[in-house]
């Protein structure tokens, strides 16, 4: 496949052919507002598009109709490479290095089509995509990093079109849901009726008329006032509590929190004609996990998901995978015992079935406490009977653990790497000595936190792996069930958060766009864990509204 790198220079694009050998054959060069003419005559032609970073290039070609099957996004690549312990370093290293490091994306493309002054036209794509390709040949694993690089990047594609394309949205309903939980939206931003009669509630029972629940210190002072034994304001803690005021706060927080996050600032904010467009920030956590950057995209309340309601015609299909992470680890560590719990469709329940453990609930607690470090309590009880009846999979996490701790850098699967530790304990890490005045014990309590992390980075980093997989793949099925429209004519999708996706849909298409999500989920296994039979059952409801999905 042909590979064209694209590089701007003021006003004008360049593209720049790559021959065989990874050398340039030939420059075109032409006026940036021709951008998107020329993608679209070339696309036709299966070219890999390669550019700096995805959000400074493919938003404005999506605005002028034009979608990309590949591309290699760059900075995505270059972040990858430089934490991954197998490529040498020295192959990634130039003058520009700490350019492409400190590269960030950039926001919605302003209607100049490039940023002025953009720190990414002083970079050149050609040379950096040269370095990586031969440190990605030179390095072991190869394979799989190029995999990873490749999903990464079809990930920063679904991430632009899902922005371009946005959840469908129904601002009235919005309103509806909020009026019904808070009363008539204030004027001038103050409190809505039923916060107003709640703080009432809460002051009187707790007989503090001055009383700002919103205010943490305030609040500590009036509880431990009426004589309550709190060291915190979190809300697991007040639900501890036997208070006549203590349920008022609860939900007085509960509706506070609902709008400030996603109240009438936010509908006015986001939603616009009967979308919410998020931006997405694909490889945004070090983990490979996605981040948003505002709006709130990962953490949609199921208060206000009625208001995602489909277009007249089309449908939502919702789909999400069953224990994701713990799946993973059987098929990562290739343990065939929890391999085999994993064939039902809840593997706590078949880790149940299997005898390992009583409970569901046990079940759930002890692989959790594996994955995340769990070793004391419940979680620890059951940690010597999961080993015995998984060991390769408790053994591949202990490991990591125990890496981390020596301040080892631990990877994914496909070779992300994680980042290295900071601090006294990990300068020290093989030192008895107190060479930085810190005490000895908090050197093992730093060290034994790091290696939680690191013992949860292989599995919640190969997670990531197979779901952008899934996305990759998935993406290109959808392109190929819906005719010859555009993007927002066709099933595409419109929502991702680590192991669900929301996919907007013609309502004929909908049991073919089911098909195409669990296809897409048994190639994202078959390409991180090939024959190793681990399977990866989805929930997928096809619904007018996100929240009739459950």
């Amino acid at each position: 496949m042909d590979r064209v790198v694209l590089r701007r220079r003021d006003a004008v694009v360049e593209a720049h052919e790559l021959a065989v050998d990874g050398g340039t054959s030939a420059v075109t060069r032409f006026p940036a507002e021709e951008l998107a003419g020329h993608v679209r005559e070339r696309e036709a032609a299966g070219i890999r598009w390669v550019w700096d970073d995805t959000t400074r290039w493919y938003p404005a070609l999506l605005a002028a109709g034009v979608r990309i099957e590949r591309c290699t996004d760059l900075r995505l690549a270059h972040a990858v490479l430089r934490r991954s312990p197998f490529p040498d370093q020295a192959l990634l290293t130039c003058d520009e290095t700490a350019g492409w490091d400190q590269l960030q994306p950039v926001g919605p493309v302003a209607p100049a089509l490039f940023p002025p002054e953009d720190p990414a036209d002083r970079l050149d794509p050609v040379a950096e995509h040269t370095r990586q390709q031969a440190a990605l040949a030179a390095a072991p694993r190869s394979e799989r990093l190029a995999l990873l690089l490749a999903a990464e990047s079809a990930g920063a594609l679904v991430a632009a079109e899902m922005t371009h394309a946005g959840l469908p949205w129904r601002a009235d309903v919005h309103s509806r849901l909020l009026t019904d939980l808070l009363g008539p939206r204030p004027p001038g931003g103050g409190r809505p009726v039923v916060l107003e009669r709640l703080l009432g509630e809460i002051r009187e029972a707790f007989g503090a008329p001055a009383l700002n629940p919103d205010s943490p210190a305030d609040l500590l002072r009036v509880l431990r006032g009426a004589g309550l034994p709190v060291e915190d304001t979190r809300s697991w803690t007040l639900e501890q509590l036997d208070h006549p005021g203590v349920p008022p706060l609860l939900e007085y927080r509960k509706l506070s929190r609902l709008l400030t996050a996603n109240g009438w600032s936010w509908l006015d904010s986001w939603v616009r004609e009967g979308r919410f467009r998020a931006t997405f920030l694909p490889g945004g956590v070090v983990t490979g996990r996605w981040a948003s950057n505002g709006g709130g995209a990962l953490s949609v309340p199921v208060q206000i998901r009625p208001a995602a309601v489909a277009d007249d015609g089309w449908c939502l299909v919702v789909a999400d995978v069953a224990q994701l992470e713990p799946r993973v680890l059987a098929g990562m560590s290739g343990d065939t015992a929890m391999a085999e719990a994993a064939r039902a469709s809840d593997l706590y329940a078949g880790m149940v079935a299997a005898g390992v453990v009583a409970t569901r609930a046990e079940a759930k607690l002890g692989i959790l406490g594996a994955m995340y470090g769990g070793t004391r309590g419940e979680s620890g009880r059951m940690m010597p009977r999961l080993a015995r009846r998984y060991p390769r999979a408790v053994g591949l996490v202990e490991d990591a653990a125990r890496e981390g701790e020596r301040g080892e850098v631990v990877h994914t699967l496909l070779g992300r790497g994680s980042p290295r530790p900071a601090g006294p304990w990990a300068r020290q890490a093989t030192d008895d000595g107190d060479p930085d005045g810190v005490p000895r014990e908090d050197r093992d309590r730093a060290r034994r936190a790091w290696g939680r992390f690191t013992r949860n980075f292989v599995v919640q980093g190969t997670g990531a792996e197979w779901a952008l997989c899934w996305l990759a793949d998935l993406r290109n099925r959808l392109w190929r069930l819906g005719g010859t429209g555009p993007l927002d004519q066709r099933p595409h999708l419109v929502f991702f958060l680590h192991d669900e996706v929301v996919v907007h849909a013609p309502e004929h298409l909908a049991d073919d766009v089911a098909a195409a999500v669990r296809a897409a989920a048994a190639t994202a296994g078959r390409l991180l864990f090939g024959t190793f039979p681990v399977d990866f059952p989805l929930d997928v409801a096809v619904v007018r509204s996100w929240a009739d999905a459950g």
